[in-house]
């Protein structure tokens, strides 16, 4: 096995390893970006989750990007091209995102020349978009792809796992609560 490979399956491993450790979202995302970014040898990652009404990306969690960047508020998907075609499950790769009127100033001020940004599919349904930021011309080939868009998918399965954790606990919770105040009665 090349290499590279070794690397992408370890990486695999340690997502997948993660994701089945923790039904906290934070932690989830902050272990994917970190090691995305490791794993792609890559400047930065970030990970945005679509909001409920599918009309703005949230912050999920961050690697590599300076302070500004990581308390950036929500982005319009109205307002994002880029965005925009990711979220309808394209992968979209810009070589040089000197070229795209959406990253431009924000790229520049942070060093980035590549940007390839992936959708976190759950199923047939777009639920986020991971993007990585590379410092150089990032050159994909199939095996990179691959291990990118099993990341994605991943991520997507163990955000949409952890959503419905916490709804049960709440459900749960919310049951206990009622039979004590019955039992109280």
């Amino acid at each position: 096995m090349a290499c590279k490979e070794r690397e992408y399956f370890s990486a695999l491993y340690d997502v997948a390893r993660v994701i089945n450790a923790s039904l906290d979202p934070c932690r989830v995302l902050e272990e994917i970006v970190k090691t995305v970014t490791k794993a792609m040898d890559v400047k930065a990652c970030s990970l945005r989750l679509l909001d409920a009404r599918r009309n703005q990306l949230l912050f999920g969690a961050v690697c590599g990007l300076s302070a500004g960047c990581m308390c950036e508020g929500p982005i319009s998907v109205q307002e994002s091209g880029l965005d925009q075609e990711v979220l309808k499950g394209n992968i979209i790769h810009l070589k040089d995102v000197r070229t795209d009127t959406d990253l431009k100033g924000r790229a520049k001020s942070e060093g980035v020349e590549s940007v390839l940004a992936v959708p976190l599919m759950v199923q047939d349904k777009v639920t986020g978009v991971l993007k990585l930021y590379a410092d150089r011309t990032l050159e994909l080939g199939k095996r990179d792809m691959k291990f990118i868009e099993a990341v994605a998918n991943l991520s997507a399965i163990a955000l949409e796992n952890a959503k419905l954790h916490q709804a049960l606990q709440m459900e749960y919770d919310l049951l206990l609560a009622h039979k004590y105040r019955l039992d109280d009665n």
